[in-house]
Order: C-alpha cells, then structure tokens, then sequence
C-alpha cells in the first residue's frame, strides 16, 4: 500500500482502543499499540511486523517518551496518533473519593497532554 501510515494509539489491549488498532491493521497500516500491560495487549492484537506493543502508563511522561522513541526506532515515523488511554469510577458522587477524582482528571486530561508532548516533534517533521 502506498499510503500506508504509521498509527500510535494508546489504551490498545482492549475495547475501542483494540478495535481501531485491528482496523489499522487490516487496511494495511503500521501499529504501535500500547498498554499499561503489554501482555494484555498482546493477547487483544497478537504480533505481526506491522504491529509493535509498547508499556505505556499516560500519565507517566518518561514512558510515553520512551514509547515514541521506540516507534520511531522500529518504523522510522509516527503519523497518527489515538488517545484512546482512560479510566472511569462509576458510583455516586458522594461515594467516590478525592483520590479517584484526581487520578480520573489526572488520566483523561493530562495523559493525553503526556502522549502528544512525546510524539508531536516527530509528527511535526
């Protein structure tokens, strides 16, 4: 294929994440898929030449470097990027403790910030 591009896409062991990395894949395209647990990626996608599985904790900024550094070692460029990576504690409000509120605040919006700070100088080039 001769547009094919390379994905990077977070949350990518199961659900929506796991869906759009097969999807990717099926149309001919490179994946990283990543994880917190590469197993479990791994399990959800198998393995391929097209398909690399990274560590990835989003809120962890020295992972999501390293992730972007690792794509770009294997497939020379990371042209789509999917922050899919989140959490959710369901349960009423009052039930719910500061500390999930944080870590859900701390996931949905400052992981993605986390992933894009790490891949966007290579997209940019």
């Amino acid at each position: 294929m001769a547009n094919t591009k390379v994905w990077f896409i977070t949350g990518a062991g199961r659900g929506l994440g796991a869906d759009i990395a097969r999807a990717a894949l099926a149309a001919g395209h490179s994946v990283v898929a990543t994880g917190r647990d590469p197993a479990k990626v791994r399990a959800a996608l198998g393995e391929g030449d097209r398909l690399l599985t990274v560590k990835l904790d989003i809120n962890k900024p020295e992972e999501a470097r390293v992730a972007a550094e690792t794509a770009v070692a294997k497939f020379g460029a990371i042209d789509v990027l999917v922050n899919n990576a989140g959490n959710f504690y369901a349960g009423f409000f009052e039930e719910l403790s500061p500390a999930q509120f944080r870590d859900q605040i701390e996931t949905l919006m400052f992981g993605p910030v986390n992933v894009t700070r790490a891949v966007l100088p290579t997209m940019r080039k």
